[in-house]
C-alpha cells in the first residue's frame, strides 16, 4: 500500500511537469506556424494528453476486460467536462469563442449520444443481452473520428478561430526548443499517467473496490491527469481556447478513436456500465454547453458548479458499491 501511495504522488508529479512543458511547446507551435490555438488544443495537445487512455483502454480490451476499457473513456470524459473545465474556471474564467460553443462542444453532445446508441444496441439489439461494441461499431466511431478531424483541419486552413500570433512582438521559440518541450512534456505526462494509475490502481483493488468503479473513478481519473494538469496550466497563462480545445478534443479523441480501436481490435461487451452512467455523461456535455453558450465563458461559480457535479457522481457510484 505504501509503495502504490509514493508512486501514485511520484506519477502526479511528473504529469504537472509534462503539461507545463507541453503547453510551453504547443504555444510555441501555434506561433511560429501561426497556427489557430483551438487546433493546436483539438490535436496535438488533445492527441498527447489522451495516450494514457488510449493505452489503458487498448490493453484492457486485448486482456479480456472490458469494463475498465469502456468504464475508463467514460469516466475520463466526464472528469474533463466537470474536473477539468470546472477546476480551470475557478484558477480563472475560461473565454470560449463563439466556434467553439456553435461547433466544438456540439461534437461532444453527439459524441455521449453516439457511444450510448452503439454501447447499448439502442437501434439493432436482439436480446437484453447484446449489449455490445461490436467491431461493426468501432467503424462507426472511427467514421466520426475522420469527419472530426475533417472539420478540424478546415478551421486550420481557413484560419476562422483567429491564431496565436496575434501578438506581433511576440519573440518566437526556436522549433528545436519546440519539439524538446514537446517532447519531454508528452514523456512526462504518459510517464506520470500510467505510473498514476498503477499505484492507485493498486491501493483501490487493496481495498475490494470493483473494476467497473475502478475504471470510472481512479483510472479515468489518473489518465485524465493529463488534461487536467495541462488545461488549468493553459488557462492560468491565458490560453482559453488550448484548454477548452484540449478538453473538446480529449473527449472525442476517446471516444471516436480510443473506443473505435478498441473495439476493432476485439468487441466490447457493456459490462458493469448502465444507462445512469450514460445519462450523466450527456448531461455533463450539455452543461457545459449551456453554460458556455449564455456569457461565451465559463465563470467561477459555474465552474464550482461543475465540481460539484462530479463529486455527487463519485458520491452515488461509492454508494452503489
Amino acid at each position: 500500500m505504501l509503495v502504490d501511495i509514493l508512486v501514485t504522488i511520484i506519477g502526479a508529479a511528473l504529469v504537472l511537469v509534462g503539461a507545463d512543458k507541453l503547453t510551453d511547446g504547443a504555444v510555441g507551435l501555434a506561433r511560429r506556424f501561426q497556427i489557430p490555438e483551438l487546433v493546436i488544443g483539438l490535436t496535438i495537445v488533445a492527441f498527447g494528453t489522451s495516450l494514457p487512455e488510449f493505452i489503458v483502454s487498448l490493453l484492457a480490451s486485448v486482456n479480456h476486460a472490458p469494463a475498465m476499457s469502456i468504464g475508463n473513456i467514460l469516466g475520463s470524459n466526464l472528469f474533463n467536462t466537470l474536473m477539468i473545465v470546472g477546476f480551470s474556471a475557478l484558477f480563472c474564467p475560461i473565454v470560449v469563442s463563439k466556434g467553439t460553443v456553435a461547433k466544438d462542444i456540439p461534437f461532444s453532445i453527439l459524441a455521449s449520444v453516439v457511444l450510448p446508441a452503439l454501447a447499448l444496441d439502442v437501434f439493432f439489439s436482439q436480446s437484453a443481452n447484446d449489449n455490445v461494441l461490436s467491431r461493426g461499431d468501432g467503424i462507426v466511431l472511427l467514421g466520426f473520428f475522420i469527419i472530426f478531424m475533417a472539420y478540424t483541419f478546415s478551421l486550420a486552413k481557413n484560419g476562422k478561430e483567429g491564431t496565436a500570433t496575434e501578438d506581433a512582438t511576440a519573440a518566437l521559440m526556436p522549433v528545436w526548443k519546440i519539439i524538446l518541450f514537446l517532447l519531454l512534456g508528452l514523456t512526462g505526462l504518459i510517464a506520470g499517467g500510467e505510473l498514476f494509475v498503477h499505484g492507485a490502481t493498486g491501493i483501490a483493488r487493496s481495498l475490494g473496490v470493483s473494476e467497473a468503479v475502478i475504471g470510472l473513478t481512479l483510472v479515468a481519473g489518473g489518465t485524465s491527469l493529463p488534461e487536467l494538469a495541462t488545461s488549468i496550466i493553459a488557462a492560468r497563462k491565458g490560453q482559453s481556447a488550448m484548454a477548452i480545445g484540449n478538453v473538446v478534443g480529449s473527449n472525442l479523441f476517446n471516444v471516436f478513436w480510443i473506443l473505435g480501436c478498441c473495439a476493432c481490435v476485439a468487441p466490447l461487451p457493456v459490462e458493469g456500465i448502465v444507462w445512469t452512467d450514460f445519462a450523466v455523461l450527456f448531461a455533463s456535455s450539455l452543461l457545459f454547453w449551456l453554460f458556455a453558450r449564455t456569457s461565451h465563458r465559463v465563470v467561477r461559480i459555474e465552474g464550482a458548479l461543475l465540481v460539484a457535479c462530479y463529486v455527487a457522481y463519485i458520491a452515488y457510484l461509492i454508494s452503489q458499491v
